[in-house]
């Protein structure tokens, strides 16, 4: 099953939801709304249990591509609600067990995505961060409240005031992945771990799930309506424009306040 640049195939009750922009797959909000609508297919078909969120290249998600401009920001209806954000929602609402197989660089936006599964396998080789006040912007994609849930207010403070990046050894250390191996093995594992989960009672599953996370998807609409209109604002400054451009060309961004 194809949606947009996400393929779908399943075995063992097993959905690989594999991500198909290498090598860098930059997230825009066709690639979230595809996500979502696979997503929400699987939710919907009977021979799925559990489903692992992939993708291919080397990373797992590199954030928005701002090469070409910050356009992907720029999205908000005006009332502090931005179309990529309710399909990250759209994400967080799908009732089946996700398991992540980060293996590669999970950034920004990426590691927004990288927090929509309900476990994490990942390698040395993966980073994490939320680079957001580098590009001087707010963090988004719910991460002010998924991030803290994970890893604690502290260590999710130390990310986003220093936007520094967190290798995989030490996101199992702190929580924010939960099993590390060889790059070579992130996606099978990923996948043992789901199949695991499948093998048992999917009602049950089901609603324990719902249960562990209850009340998620409308703390994440409020929380990602925040988000928004924080990033709505931040958007026109100058500390903005300078970030981005400076992200785009690697180098240090020479930020003034306004």
């Amino acid at each position: 099953m194809q949606f947009g640049d996400v393929q779908v195939s399943i075995k063992n009750h097993v959905a690989l939801v594999e991500i198909q922009r290498p090598p860098h797959n930059f997230f825009d909000v066709a690639l979230i709304e595809s996500l979502a609508e696979a997503f929400d297919a699987m939710n919907n078909h009977s021979d799925c249990r559990a489903l692992v969120l992939a993708a291919q290249g080397t990373a797992f998600c590199a954030g928005a591509n701002f090469s070409s401009g910050p356009s992907v920001l720029e999205q908000s209806d005006g009332k502090g609600r931005n179309p990529l954000y309710v399909a990250a929602v759209r994400l967080f609402s799908n009732r089946k067990p996700v398991v992540g197989a980060i293996h590669g660089a999970a950034i920004g936006g990426g590691l927004g995505l990288a927090l929509v599964p309900d476990f994490r396998v990942t390698c040395p080789e993966a980073s994490f961060a939320a680079n957001f006040t580098k590009l001087g912007f707010h963090p988004g994609f719910g991460l002010t409240h998924t991030l803290p849930a994970l890893v604690g207010q502290q260590k999710a403070a130390l990310m986003f005031y220093t936007g520094r990046r967190i290798k995989g050894e030490q996101a199992v250390e702190w929580g924010l992945a939960d099993v590390l191996t060889s790059a070579e093995q992130v996606r099978a594992e990923a996948i043992k771990l789901a199949e695991e989960i499948a093998a048992n009672a999917p009602l049950a599953v089901i609603s324990v799930r719902a249960t562990m996370r209850q009340g998620l998807s409308e703390m994440l609409q409020a929380v990602t309506d925040h988000e928004a209109a924080e990033q709505d604002w931040q958007r026109l400054t100058d500390d903005f424009r300078e970030g981005v451009a400076s992200v785009a060309e690697r180098r240090p961004g020479n930020f003034k306040g306004r």
